[in-house]
């Protein structure tokens, strides 16, 4: 069972204020949560039903360190962000902070990101793509927004997110910078390349200008139809697709 303030501790990590005071966040869901805890990563809190905890007992073992609670149904949706709880949810500790690498391979640089689901989804590609490093502007929404890594389905395990000035990450690299626009280049027109750093803008103004004039490229998807624009997390798979190595 949890007590009153364990409840309203993991309550509260719904807030990023408060994410950010613990240095915790939450991953739920059964798929997501035995990826943690397969993980070898440390986690502080597994909260779930007794079913689920019977039917997990080996992957619950591999982590002493966490503080386990049975809960009922009620009690776990109480908790959950979620429309639809699911049977188990743990609070995972932030991962240690990294410096940008400077490589010679493909990195995302997102420009005030807003929508949890797209950045959950483009955490997801990258991590379908290889590309081991994303960096989010100061303006994105937070990566560990619960939507966010419920969007990623634990592409947080693997891929290195940094919060950083994507200005002065731009201006530093000599890589190829190619930025996601709506009047640029046909990508279908372009080479793949070995390595680059892919722009995604914000949802509604796209990518902001000052980022913009940092790209050695500006490219498109050419659009057939009567749609106005594609989704931010579509547009940086289908980029992804045609723009990195085979």
């Amino acid at each position: 069972m949890l007590s009153k303030a364990q409840n309203k501790y993991i309550r509260s990590l719904s807030q990023p204020k408060f994410r950010n005071e613990y240095k915790v966040f939450i991953a739920e869901g059964e798929k997501i949560a035995l990826e943690w805890m397969s993980a070898g990563t440390s986690i502080q809190t597994i909260v779930t039903t007794a079913g689920w905890a019977q039917l997990h007992q080996a992957a619950i073992a591999r982590h002493p360190e966490a503080e386990l609670h049975i809960v009922n149904d009620s009690g776990l949706a109480g908790l959950s962000s979620l429309q639809t709880p699911n049977n188990v949810l743990l609070v995972v500790p932030f991962p240690a902070k990294k410096d940008i690498p400077v490589l010679n391979e493909w990195y995302i640089a997102l420009d005030d990101i807003q929508d949890p689901g797209n950045m959950g989804t483009i955490i997801r590609i990258a991590d379908w793509f290889g590309i081991n490093n994303i960096i989010c502007s100061l303006g994105c929404v937070d990566v560990y927004n619960p939507k966010v890594v419920q969007s990623a389905m634990g592409g947080h395990l693997r891929v290195n997110i940094h919060e950083a000035d994507v200005v002065t990450f731009l201006s530093e690299t000599g890589l190829p910078k190619i930025a996601a626009t709506l009047h640029g280049s046909n990508v279908y027109e372009m080479k793949r390349l070995e390595a680059g750093v892919l722009i995604i803008g914000n949802e509604s103004k796209g990518v902001s200008e000052k980022v913009a004039a940092l790209a050695t490229e500006r490219v498109t998807i050419p659009r057939r139809g009567g749609a106005e624009s594609l989704n931010a997390g579509v547009s940086a798979g289908i980029l992804c697709a045609l723009l990195l190595p085979c």
